[in-house]
């Protein structure tokens, strides 16, 4: 492919994957549960609804068996279909049929959604990171992020303030009418972004030799070791911040616009630091910038164990300013190790395999620490006579998770014959 191709790629990719966010931030968080509320899902089915989709990285797994002739076409295909699943949820409110029958279609459109999004994934994701010359993927990446960030900000902004609108006067029809219009804006160019980007040559292999790639994975110590590396930071995640929301608006008692005000803090120091870390990755390695990122992580549980009502607004604050800075590298890093340490024609099956194993392990952590949570809630926030939110255990338990993530990275990645990279 001639520089021409790939530049346009580039150019195409920070588009594509900026529109794509925008999308997902409409099927999420308050907007999601603006939907669940129209239809008559209760805050527990809710709440079901939401750990199910966390469940989505096993989706992945499909997408290993998934061998099309062109990667490109059925990549566009599923992300279309994806897509008009995500605008069909703000038309079911105003279907008329039972509320059971709306609440069975909200479900099934969800999932589906969520599941053709995920087998599409690790494809679209190789595909296009082929445009990116191998060192300068860390700051490529970057840019991509900080792109879709600060255009998430914005337009979450707007479409909040318009949304409060309509709901102030009562027509939350409307609201619905203008998002589904929105995602369907939003999807036309996304799809011509992903037209305009240039077919990547060398993906379309032979069944075979996708068997081989496969069979090779367990093999392959390096990528192992990025698998690990994978499963401690989703489980040191699920483990504690699913339970953040309630203990911010209860114990700590911070109203919804404090809880924004966080939320946008975090992602302002994350824009201003991915570019940095794009380029630390560059001139080390992305193992070096990830045992960075992870020590900055543990440092912001550190904040939320010790996080109290008399200091939860300073505590959290940190927290999130820690957790800002970590982010702006991690998910690149992760992502980019798995690249480091396999050919292109092995990338797509391995992101799969490694974010569907941590996915899964990561909502089976939150499973297994909810009767702890409970436990100790309904101990009057007490452990072994010792007054404890359930929350500050959690925090602790993931950063004892992130130092072994830590300890992980030092052993096993840094050293001198895993740093090199598969050319």
């Amino acid at each position: 492919m001639d520089a021409m191709k790939k530049k346009r790629g580039r150019r195409m990719y920070h588009l594509e994957a900026a529109l794509e966010y925008l999308i997902s931030i409409l099927v999420a968080g308050s907007y999601l549960a603006t939907l669940t509320k129209a239809i008559g899902l209760s805050d527990g089915l809710t709440g079901i609804l939401s750990s199910v989709i966390s469940l989505g990285c096993l989706f992945q797994l499909f997408s290993v068996a998934l061998r099309p002739k062109r990667v490109k076409r059925t990549v566009v295909v599923l992300s279309v279909l994806n897509q008009l699943l995500f605008m069909l949820l703000y038309v079911i409110p105003q279907i008329r049929i039972s509320a059971e029958l709306k609440a069975v279609i909200f479900v099934v459109c969800i999932i589906g959604a969520y599941m053709l999004y995920y087998l599409a994934h690790p494809k679209k994701i190789a595909w296009m990171m082929s445009m990116v010359e191998e060192g300068h993927r860390g700051s490529f990446t970057a840019n991509k992020e900080i792109i879709s960030l600060i255009s998430g900000m914005v337009f979450s902004f707007g479409m909040g303030a318009i949304i409060d609108r309509f709901e102030a006067v009562g027509n939350l029809r409307g609201a619905f009418i203008l998002s589904g219009i929105v995602i369907f804006l939003l999807m036309v160019l996304h799809t011509l972004s992903m037209l305009l980007t240039p077919e990547a040559p060398g993906f379309d292999r032979p069944e075979k030799e996708h068997r081989r790639n496969l069979a090779g994975f367990l093999k392959n110590k390096n990528l192992l070791h990025v698998m690990v590396v994978f499963i401690l930071y989703y489980v040191s995640t699920y483990v504690a911040t699913p339970f953040y929301g309630t203990y911010q608006i209860g114990e700590l008692g911070f109203s919804l616009t404090f809880v924004s005000i966080l939320t946008i803090l975090s992602s302002v120091v994350r824009v201003l630091v991915s570019r940095a870390w794009g380029r630390y990755a560059d001139r080390h390695s992305f193992a070096f910038m990830i045992e960075k990122c992870l020590l900055l992580l543990a440092a912001g549980y550190v904040c939320t164990a010790v996080a109290v009502p008399s200091n939860g607004r300073v505590t959290f604050a940190l927290y999130f300013i820690f957790h800002g800075i970590a982010q702006g590298g991690i998910n690149s890093a992760l992502t980019n190790m798995i690249f480091d340490y396999v050919p292109d024609g092995e990338r797509s099956d391995s992101l799969a395999v490694c974010q569907a194993a941590a996915g899964s392990l990561g909502f089976a952590a939150t499973l297994s620490v909810t009767p702890l949570v409970s436990f100790i809630q309904q101990s009057g926030n007490t452990v072994v006579g010792l007054p404890l939110y359930a929350q500050q255990v959690m925090s602790g338990i993931a950063f004892l998770l992130v130092i072994v993530a830590v300890i992980y990275v030092r052993l096993f990645l840094l050293n001198k014959n895993s740093a090199k990279s598969v050319k």
